[in-house]
């Protein structure tokens, strides 16, 4: 496939006209001009459209702007995935900025990645901070580290908010899995399954600001939302079912793993039957065995945080 750009920058929105211009006046100041910024409004019913539209008879950039029903954020990616113009796919949230320097830093650091193996590589990944100037969660073991999703999480486990491309045509590959009526996968969902095949540069370089909530997050959302219940659920089946080769070299995660498994399949009202139904390998029945008293017993911790919230 022929492509228009270098970089499609795609932003989901939902009800966030107030917070996109951090966007906008992050794209208007960047060093490296060749992208578009393509927005997929989840059935917004604030005036993000007008708001766009406006942007769109002023930017010196594309700006694209598509509308759907709210179907949550893998429907919007794997969309805006089909839809994009760049060769790669830059995701930055409604309410975030990043550096002037940003796109053109990113695309220094694929283009440095030798020719020849470029072909095994989808991403460059890079740190964040937060509105503050402090750094969100650990940086990469290495200045420039060339490894994968997996090992991240298993063998490194690098923590906190991160932010980098994927290759449009890998993430093609690799769709958001999509169940009807639930509106929430976590991205490592994605970036775990596409390890198997591709490497990912990890680079010791802020270039986004997360912008995070000084009240603090609400660390109930997750058990008032059962549609996140699903989504976290689905993730941690994923560990134990693919990555369950790892017990030897990351063992503690992988009980981690099947304590939430088991917590939020709980929490969805699956009894310990049908979450043994929902794995597929005897070492993942095993950490599922030696965890269901653990995830029970959060589960119930779970609940009577939600009566008395």
């Amino acid at each position: 496939m022929a492509y228009s750009h270098v970089f499609t920058v795609f932003t989901p929105t939902y009800n966030r006209a107030s917070t996109l211009p951090r966007v906008y006046e992050s794209l208007k100041a960047q060093t490296f001009r060749d992208f578009e910024w393509l927005i997929v409004d989840d059935g917004s019913a604030d005036n993000t459209r007008e708001v766009v539209e406006k942007w769109q008879g002023e930017a010196d950039f594309p700006v694209r702007y598509i509308y759907q029903r709210n179907q949550g954020k893998p429907a919007a990616y794997n969309r805006a995935v089909q839809e994009a113009r760049g060769e790669l796919f830059l995701f930055i949230d409604s309410d975030d900025a990043c550096f002037p320097q940003a796109l053109e830093r990113l695309k220094f650091h694929w283009d440095n990645i030798p020719a020849e193996r470029r072909a095994k590589f989808s991403a460059v990944t890079v740190l964040c901070e937060d509105q503050h100037g402090r750094l969100c969660g650990e940086r990469f073991p290495q200045d420039v580290l060339d490894s994968d999703s997996v090992e991240m999480y298993m063998k490194y486990r690098t923590s906190g908010e991160k932010w980098g491309f994927q290759r449009t045509d890998v993430l093609r590959e690799f769709p958001f899995p999509q169940l009807p009526g639930e509106k929430f996968v976590p991205e490592s969902v994605v970036w775990l399954a596409l390890s198997r095949k591709y490497k990912t540069r990890f680079v010791n370089e802020v270039l986004r600001i997360y912008y995070i909530d000084d009240g603090g997050e609400d660390h109930l959302s997750y058990i008032k939302n059962p549609s996140v219940l699903w989504g976290r659920a689905f993730f941690h089946r994923q560990v134990l079912n693919d990555f369950v080769d790892w017990i030897f070299r990351a063992p503690l995660t992988l009980y981690r793993s099947a304590i939430n498994f088991s917590r939020y399949s709980f929490g969805l009202g699956k009894g310990p039957v049908a979450q043994f139904k929902e794995l597929k390998n005897i070492r993942a029945w095993a950490l599922l065995g030696g965890s269901l008293p653990v995830g029970f017993l959060l589960y119930l911790r779970d609940r009577k945080a939600l009566r008395n919230s």
